[in-house]
């Protein structure tokens, strides 16, 4: 994300994720707000992704989504099991801090398609 704001607020999230799990009580409200400002940064990915965790961890009350990748030798990816609901959401909004890296984007965008395929 682009401000300041925007960023201590994403920080904060992740501290209470890593301390007290995914379903730590106003991490939803605090995304909902975070989004807003992502909205205001005129950042439709960011936006979009944002809406689709809250919703997600809304309707699933967990953070199961396979949004990271690995390769292997000739090139073919594959996700990654085994990765820890609250890691994996620590890791997508780590991802977000730096929105603007093209490789942050990309794996943004893995999360994107990954959390549209799981909810509808």
């Amino acid at each position: 994300m682009k401000t300041l704001v925007a960023n201590t607020k994403l920080e904060a999230v992740i501290k209470k994720v890593e301390k007290e799990g995914i379903l730590a009580k106003g991490i939803v409200d605090a995304l909902k707000e975070i989004r807003e400002i992502a909205k205001k940064e005129e950042d439709p990915l960011v936006t979009k992704v944002l809406r689709l965790t809250y919703e997600y961890l809304t309707e699933n009350q967990t953070f199961d989504v396979e949004g990271q990748y690995d390769e292997d030798e000739e090139g073919n990816e594959y996700p990654i099991e085994g990765i820890e609901d609250q890691e994996n959401l620590s890791y997508l909004l780590n991802l977000l801090i730096q929105a603007d890296h093209k490789i942050n984007r990309e794996e943004i965008k893995d999360y994107r398609s990954a959390l549209k395929r799981a909810l509808y």
